[in-house]
């Protein structure tokens, strides 16, 4: 039997965003952040050879720098001051959330709540300015080696650093000022502007080649079903989830006894939404960043080796993206998304507790085993969605945008996005149903504290 506020969700009419001012202002503020964002990868880095850029990537496009650039929403491949996107803080995050797991004083660090949180915060931002620093440092070097630069020299290293450092901080100011005013994810919804603004060019490109028979036109069709059916799929997949049944026992207030109800907790199939994918794309793009854009650089045996065998499509890039991505949605699962210790906690302070199991360390425990077993499904589900869209897309040539950990972003986060909108209009429709509730008391109560009609004069 649906609660009332799923059926009040169920029956939420979106022609309530006109009453809502506070989301609008929400939405407005968010588009406007996205629209610099989107302004910025428009701006070039001081000193690049746009002529010689653009030559390099379109011959580096069917590449790494493919997928580089998608992740970057086109400004890698414009050299914008944003060519560095947000993965320098992403990476960052990872690592942090890593050490965070192992090193103890980051774990107390962890359990002192909100203060402990903006510490590492504060440590990642840190981090992030380390790592874009010699990430800059690298491409800078990079593209003078390539010849990818009108006016070589010490002035442009400089320049280019303090342009792609800048830049990587505002976009991670950028999010998360859209997290904290906005609406939805910052940091997934910069990632997930930049897939979208760039699918229209990418698919008419993939339809052209469709026409001049480059590709076989079956392969077009097939390609656009397996893309339609992936969507139904990813979408069935994200809203699915496991109802774990929470019992609260009869409690007395007072004189007065209320009766004890049942609730669920929803476990989703995939918890960790988006970030394994995102996680594991970072860590793959690591190494390949800086020898992308080096001619010289990729003469080594070393690199020669990792574009070799850990490029897109690749079967050692295949295994290694597929066991990082099992790692990061059981990771990060169980130590951000879904923490069963605090799940069990709060039961117990609520005087909740699962059917037929203790509250506390026993309930923790059964969560821990429901999880792991959910999780089976959803990594295996992560792994096939986005490794089955990479190996057609080395069969056939399919563009970047297209592959599976593009569309999952957009679907995950176009998902979340939307979700935190039906919940602050529900929040706003809830709002007006306790207004319109105290109006009618406040009218109720002053109808029964009026004056008394006259009687007539009493009959003998």
């Amino acid at each position: 039997m649906a609660s009332a506020a799923e059926q009040m969700a169920a029956n939420l009419s979106w022609s309530a965003l006109g009453k809502a001012t506070e989301l609008r202002q929400r939405i407005v503020f968010t588009i406007l952040l996205l629209v610099v964002y989107r302004i910025g990868t428009y701006i070039p880095v001081p000193g690049i050879d746009g002529t010689a850029l653009r030559d390099f990537m379109d011959e580096a496009s069917s590449g790494i720098g493919g997928m580089l650039t998608m992740f970057t929403g086109g400004a890698l491949a414009r050299m914008g001051v944003f060519a560095l996107g947000i993965m320098p803080y992403i990476s960052a995050s990872i690592i942090v959330q890593l050490v965070a797991s192992l090193y103890e004083p980051l774990k107390q660090l962890k359990k002192e709540g909100e203060a402990g949180r903006k510490k590492i915060n504060q440590y990642t931002r840190y981090f992030t300015v380390l790592l874009s620093f010699f990430q800059a440092y690298g491409l800078a070097v990079s593209l003078q080696a390539g010849n990818l630069v009108s006016d070589p020299g010490l002035f442009f290293i400089f320049s280019c650093i303090i342009t792609l450092v800048g830049g990587t901080m505002f976009l991670m100011w950028v999010g998360e000022q859209i997290t904290a005013r906005g609406i939805g994810n910052g940091i997934s919804l910069i990632i997930f502007v930049g897939i979208i603004a760039e699918i229209p060019a990418a698919a008419a490109q993939f339809l052209a080649q469709g026409q001049t028979g480059v590709i076989a036109m079956p392969v077009v069709l097939g390609v656009i079903v397996v893309l339609v059916a992936s969507l139904f799929f990813m979408v069935l997949m994200e809203r699915a989830m496991r109802r774990v049944p929470i019992q609260y026992p009869k409690r007395q207030v007072g004189m007065k006894i209320y009766d004890g109800g049942t609730s669920h907790l929803p476990i989703k199939i995939n918890p960790s939404g988006v970030i394994p994918p995102i996680f594991a794309s970072a860590l793959l793009l690591l190494p390949t960043t800086i020898s992308t854009f080096s001619q010289t650089g990729t003469s080594g045996p070393v690199m020669s080796w990792i574009l070799a065998y850990f490029g897109p499509g690749q079967p050692l890039y295949l295994l290694f993206y597929a066991g990082m991505i099992i790692f990061f949605t059981y990771f990060y699962t169980n130590e951000v998304a879904f923490k069963t210790e605090e799940v069990a906690d709060n039961l117990k302070s609520q005087n909740g507790f699962v059917p037929g199991i203790r509250p506390g360390a026993r309930t923790m425990e059964f969560l821990d085993y429901v999880v792991a077993r959910i999780l089976v499904l959803g990594s295996a589900y992560l792994t096939l969605v986005c490794l089955l869209p990479e190996i057609m897309r080395r069969e056939f040539a399919i563009p970047f945008y297209f592959g599976g950990t593009s569309i999952l972003i957009v679907v995950s986060v176009g998902m979340d996005t939307i979700q935190q909108i039906q919940s602050h209009l529900l929040a706003h429709q809830y709002e007006g149903l306790i207004e319109r509730s105290q109006l009618r008391g406040r009218r109720s109560g002053g109808a029964k504290t009026g004056k008394p009609k006259a009687r007539g004069p009493a009959r003998r």
